[in-house]
C-alpha cells in the first residue's frame, strides 16, 4: 500500500467516480441532445431532468451519510487521543476549532498532537495548513 501524504490523501471510489458517473453523464448526454434535435422535445426534456436528478442525488447520498458518520467518529477518536495524552477533555475547547481544523488534527500523530492543538488554537490555522504544519503524517487509509 502506498504511504499516505498530504499530497495523496484524497480518496476515489471507483464504482462510483468512474463506472457510474461517466455512464449517467453519456445518457444525460445523450437525453439533452435528443431533446434539442428529436420531434419529442418535451419528453427527451424530462428524461434529461430526470438524468440531472438522479446525478445529483447519487452524489449527495453516496457522501452524506458516510461522512456524517465518518465526521462523527473523527471526533470522538480526536478526544479520545486528546484526553489519554493530557489528561483533560477536548471538549472544553472543541467549539472553538472549525470542522476543517478538527479534521485536519486527525492526521498529527500522538507526538505532534497536543502541541499543534494548542497552535491551531492560538494562531486560527486552517485545515490546510494544520496538515501541512504535520512532520509525521498519520496516514487514515480507511476514510470515506
Amino acid at each position: 500500500m502506498k504511504i499516505q501524504t498530504y499530497k495523496n490523501h484524497i480518496r476515489f471510489y471507483p464504482p462510483h467516480h468512474f463506472v457510474y458517473y461517466p455512464i449517467l453523464t453519456v445518457f444525460l448526454t445523450a437525453s439533452i441532445y435528443f431533446a434539442v434535435t428529436e420531434d419529442e422535445k418535451l419528453i427527451w426534456a424530462f428524461i434529461s431532468v430526470g438524468f440531472v436528478f438522479l446525478f445529483c442525488l447519487a452524489f449527495m447520498l453516496r457522501q452524506h451519510y458516510a461522512l456524517t458518520l465518518q465526521n462523527r467518529i473523527v471526533r470522538l477518536e480526536l478526544r479520545y487521543r486528546y484526553f489519554t495524552l493530557s489528561g483533560k477533555r477536548f471538549e472544553e475547547f472543541e467549539y472553538k476549532l472549525t470542522d476543517d481544523q478538527l479534521f485536519a488534527l486527525r492526521f498529527a500523530p500522538d507526538d505532534e498532537l497536543l502541541p499543534l492543538v494548542d497552535y491551531a488554537l492560538k494562531s486560527s490555522l486552517s485545515g490546510a495548513a494544520i496538515k501541512k504544519a504535520i512532520v509525521h503524517w498519520k496516514a487514515d487509509y480507511n476514510r470515506v
